[in-house]
């Protein structure tokens, strides 16, 4: 029985930290929609026809190059501002985490959890904005707090740190 319970806290935990990270994206997407992508000209359906297009198929084509080509590139700042909004909630969520973890540790592993989960959100939208210096600080950041929760929940936590300089004494 008890091993059952160690199974379903581990289940909730993982459930409860993805399902923040969507929390988080069907919120950003509700409240700060992208840009819309241009819908592919129904002209230039050749399924089942001959691969040459006509003048005209050509000119639409060109049309919806460059509206395809604008789209994108209006993407790019909307996906670093997604990135800092996703990468604000996981620091967030990270902090909340420790500041429970003593007293529902459940719940602040499934925070946690949710906070990392988010940080990998914000590092790929990062990447989407095709920005190397703006990636490089969002996965900076990523680095920093993953090397500090390490420390602080399994080095410092459990005397990891004590334990080693009582035996170097």
């Amino acid at each position: 029985m008890k091993e059952d319970n160690k199974i379903l806290k581990l289940v909730y935990t993982f459930f409860l930290g993805l399902l923040l990270a969507i929390f988080v994206g069907v919120g950003i997407n509700t409240f700060y929609p992208g840009p819309k992508a241009p819908e592919f000209p129904i002209e230039l359906n050749t399924y089942g026809k001959a691969p040459e297009l006509t003048s005209e198929q050509i000119k639409i084509q060109k049309n919806w190059d460059q509206k395809a080509a604008q789209h994108n590139k209006d993407m790019r700042p909307y996906n670093r501002n997604v990135s800092i909004l996703t990468l604000v909630s996981a620091v967030i969520f990270l902090v909340v985490s420790m500041i429970f973890e003593k007293r529902i540790k459940i719940i602040a592993d499934g925070v946690m959890l949710g906070g990392l989960f988010t940080l990998l959100y914000s590092i790929g939208r990062g990447f989407a904005s095709e920005n190397s210096k703006y990636v490089f600080a969002v996965v900076s950041v990523g680095l920093v707090i993953v090397l500090y929760l390490g420390y602080h929940r399994f080095v410092r936590e459990h005397g990891i740190v004590s334990k080693i300089a009582k035996e170097k004494s």
